[in-house]
């Protein structure tokens, strides 16, 4: 069928691009969030998350007419679920959201109608939890309504760019709910559309994700090693990296972020037994944020009382998403150590939640502090000249822990510099 009335749930990075975008490609759509400050706010033109472009498409699909927000769900022909799965403190999945947005959706469905999931979710989440809930309405899924998984593909600061043109992957509980997936996707992607069984579709996003995780652990682990032996890691990894077959990536603070940090520990709890490999990659990581409070501690000595300035919160460079970031787990662990910390997220200046003094700005936040913390390479970070920084602040000391600076430009205007990885 030709779907032109759809209602997608959750209004966060992937949720509400996803539904603008099918707005301004002449759908009739019913964006939903239970969160009514997020609603409200959307009704009157305001946004809750920063996406290069998103503004300007948000009130392109509203102008349109095509785009309504509500609190709860709508008749329509497709549904698409796009709430969050974090972990839970055990490393588990917390699906209770895909469940609740799931059970939403019974008073609504039809026969006929197309449902979808695209949140991360372990493997077997699309069969074994949401059909059954859904088919509490009396329908049976894959014989009166279509059911698939569908997971998102993009990079946070690329979402309306990579959710056109990535390949999309579409997993059917059967042939016909896949085939009606693509149909619908067919609307504005343009990247190829790919077929498959729902728990392949599932288990091909957590094997990416797990992919990038483990090979982010092993370049952590080697700045580990190349610390031990006094080797700068960076010549090491670019030195290496020349081999033909050889792409080892920069060590950083740590992994964050709703995918990377948090899809891999889906396999874990799915199937313990047979993921060592998956479950040491993930406790490197997350092992990170403190690997870097020791080294500050091994070159600068005590950070009692020390007035830190921590450059950088979200988990990645020139975003605002804050999920699962190493940097702040770094802000908290400073605390542990009674650092006096002064916190600067460009992208969200309110975005830490603790005993710490959030600045406004880059020239207040280097004011009145002893060592530079760089923690995320955010732009505005990276381009900073030294000649610059020293005009601005008291502080001698620049730390580097995400491969943002470089060691000569600090040192010639009379900077201490220490950086991740280097001796």
């Amino acid at each position: 069928m030709k779907y032109q009335k759809i209602c997608v749930l959750g209004m966060g990075y992937i949720g509400l691009p996803t539904a603008c975008t099918f707005a301004t490609h002449g759908m009739q759509v019913t964006g939903v969030d239970i969160n009514q400050e997020i609603v409200h706010g959307l009704q009157n033109g305001h946004l809750h998350i920063y996406e290069p472009g998103l503004r300007s498409l948000v009130k392109s699909a509203m102008d349109s007419g095509n785009l309504s927000i509500s609190n709860s769900p709508q008749p329509a022909e497709a549904f698409i679920i796009a709430v969050p799965t974090p972990i839970t403190d055990e490393k588990n999945a917390d699906l209770e959201a895909v469940k609740s947005a799931a059970h939403s959706i019974i008073p609504h469905l039809r026969t006929g109608n197309l449902v979808v999931l695209e949140s991360t979710s372990p493997p077997r989440t699309t069969v074994d939890i949401v059909a059954p809930i859904l088919e509490k309405s009396g329908l049976k899924a894959g014989t009166d309504f279509m059911l698939a998984y569908s997971p998102e593909r993009v990079l946070p600061g690329k979402i309306l760019e990579e959710i056109v043109q990535n390949t999309r992957v579409i997993g059917g509980i059967d042939e016909r709910s896949a085939a009606a997936g693509k149909e619908l996707y067919s609307v504005f992607v343009k990247g190829d559309i790919l077929l498959t069984n729902a728990t392949t579709a599932e288990m091909v996003k957590l094997m990416e994700n797990t992919y990038r995780d483990i090979n982010i652990a092993i370049a952590n682990e080697f700045a580990h090693l190349a610390d031990r032996f006094e080797v700068d890691a960076w010549e090491a990894i670019q030195i290496a990296n020349r081999h033909p077959r050889v792409n080892i990536l920069n060590p950083g603070p740590g992994v964050g972020g709703h995918c990377i940090s948090v899809d891999p520990w889906f396999l874990v709890e799915a199937a313990p037994d047979i993921s060592p490999l998956v479950h040491t990659a993930r406790e490197v990581n997350d092992d990170q944020p403190h690997f870097v409070v020791e080294t500050m501690k091994k070159k600068l000595g005590s950070l009692e009382n020390r007035k830190i300035t921590a450059l950088g919160l979200s988990y990645k460079a020139n975003i605002d998403d804050l999920r699962e970031s190493p940097a702040i787990e770094i802000v908290k662990l400073l605390l542990e150590e009674h650092a006096a910390v002064t916190v600067y997220e460009p992208y969200k200046p309110d975005g830490f939640h603790g005993h710490v003094k959030a600045a406004n700005s880059l020239k207040e936040a280097l004011q009145d502090c002893e060592i530079i913390l760089l923690l995320v390479a955010h732009q505005e970070f990276t381009t900073l000249i030294p000649q610059d920084a020293i005009k601005l602040t008291t502080a001698r000391i620049a730390v580097d822990m995400c491969g943002g600076w470089q060691r000569k430009n600090w040192e010639d205007v009379g900077f201490d510099f220490y950086k991740l990885g280097q001796p």
